[in-house]
């Protein structure tokens, strides 16, 4: 009897234990996700989240920005003097993790299940160019278990160096996958389903990533560079060829108009102001805006106190241009200035046999060009004054201050590219506390400490301490 009653209260047990776990599914499960997602829908939706990320998270206007002096704060001006917590950059790995990647992985599939690898090969290009952000930000982090949640739960933290060769393989993948002339896609929100174009920006990323590693890998950078330029698919060769995000009117208007609809916290850094001063620099009316009270272009000093800050006026200081912060400005991927500026430094390095300097003077004319300024006449003038000119005795300074403006709106490239070149040379923030030094790197979320601790720790205890001034792999010092 004891016998029947013990198995009878397991069954009701196992009853009630499966029961729980079907009701935890149900409560778990997206209410706003589709039954039966199509690839073209999660497209656009993987795009729109990509892209948002990339110009409107923190970790572009809050952090990245003000880090390398593109913008500065004038109101709640913590950030700019560089006080972050681990919570900071929180929701900015989450959307790459729980958003971008989760739904690239199902286009991948689905693309395979339909018979149409160019969704895959898309979804590919966007997975390599997302953990590129995530590593050139983090250092270490989940690469080859990531997106995987049932199978790994807890994800190790790749190295960064093993992240870049993987991105470096997805690309080759999605080279090999995309079928220019049949499968047509559509969702597209970058090419509207133009192959050639997603084959050449698979290539320009393969380009970036060649220099990002050739400080401490030179000759897989320069079989990379070889390989892009030798490819019939071609690199991003004009301006109409840029990856970028078109938006709409609102409610789908660029984030960056969010912020400055609603915001007044921000203003471009005089770093930038000045600079473009001394250059005369006819990009200056497009990065910014003229004050209500004043004449004259006007930036902010970064790392102020907020009283220091507030008493310089918001009607006396220059916001960003409306280049950046209409509803319908572009978030801009990669161009083709940037494409010209690595070209000439690889053959600066000696990785290819082009010319440094011409493809140097090519990529101030693309970027003069990407804003409008057409004028040769205005070009050759820039281009002619000492200041400017291409100096092969150190190439890094020439490319690294140009590179740095004509990257002005991509905080988180131009952050990435400034701690690879080490030009500009930045002051710190006037009232950091950093004891006089930049931030280099992001800090992990505090999520991963206590859902990922034993990889959070791994990860800590290979790369260095979990703060903003540990260097990174590629960052070379």
């Amino acid at each position: 009897m004891k016998k029947i009653i013990y198995i009878w209260t397991i069954l009701v047990a196992s009853s009630i234990l499966v029961s729980c776990q079907k009701e935890l599914s149900d409560i778990n499960k997206n209410p706003n996700a589709a039954e039966n997602p199509q690839p073209d829908y999660l497209l656009t939706s993987v795009i729109k989240s990509a892209a948002d990320n990339y110009w409107g998270s923190t970790a572009n206007y809050s952090a990245s920005q003000l880090f390398i002096q593109q913008w500065a704060r004038i109101q709640y001006t913590d950030v700019d003097r560089y006080v972050f917590s681990n919570a900071s950059f929180s929701s900015f790995w989450a959307t790459v993790y729980a958003n971008n990647i989760t739904d690239l992985n199902t286009i991948i599939d689905l693309g395979e299940a339909q018979g149409n690898p160019n969704y895959a090969g898309v979804a590919h290009i966007l997975r390599a160019w997302d953990f590129q952000l995530l590593t050139d930000a983090f250092g270490d982090v989940p690469y080859s278990q990531a997106g995987n949640i049932d199978q790994y739960p807890n994800p190790v933290y790749d190295k960064q160096q093993d992240v870049y060769h993987g991105i470096l393989e997805e690309l080759d993948l999605a080279l090999t996958t995309l079928t220019e002339g049949s499968a047509p896609i559509s969702g597209d929100a970058i090419y509207k389903g133009n192959i050639g174009n997603w084959k050449k920006f698979a290539n320009s990323l393969k380009l970036r990533i060649a220099l990002r590693i050739s400080d401490r890998e030179p000759e897989l950078s320069k079989q990379i560079v070889a390989q892009v330029l030798a490819s019939p698919a071609g690199l991003i060769s004009n301006n109409a060829e840029n990856a970028k995000v078109t938006y709409e009117a609102s409610p789908n208007w660029n984030p960056v108009a969010a912020i400055f609809s609603t915001r007044q916290d921000s203003r471009i850094s005089k770093t930038v102001v000045d600079r473009l001063y001394d250059l005369n620099d006819p990009r200056l009316p497009v990065y910014a805006e003229l004050p209500k009270d004043t004449t004259k272009y006007v930036g902010v000093p970064n790392g102020l106190t907020t009283g220091d800050a507030a008493n310089l006026g918001l009607s006396k200081t220059s916001r960003p241009g409306g280049y950046f912060t209409a509803a319908e400005a572009p978030a801009v991927i990669l161009t083709y200035a940037e494409v010209l500026f690595l070209r000439a430094e690889a053959a600066a390095r000696g990785l290819s046999n082009e010319d440094a300097g011409d493809f140097y003077n090519k990529a101030i004319a693309a970027s003069f060009n990407q804003y409008g300024i057409a004028s040769q006449t205005v070009i050759n003038d820039y281009l002619a004054q000492s200041s400017v000119k291409y100096n092969p005795a150190n190439y890094k300074r020439s490319i690294g201050d140009q590179k740095w403006i004509a990257l002005f709106g991509q905080g988180l490239e131009a952050f990435a590219e400034w701690r690879r070149l080490d030009y500009p040379q930045l002051q710190p923030a006037a009232a950091g506390v950093l004891n006089g030094k930049i931030p280099v790197r992001f800090i992990y979320p505090g999520t991963e400490q206590t859902l990922n601790s034993k990889s959070y720790q791994d990860a800590v205890n290979a790369q260095g301490t979990d703060n903003l001034l540990t260097h990174l792999w590629f960052d070379r010092y």
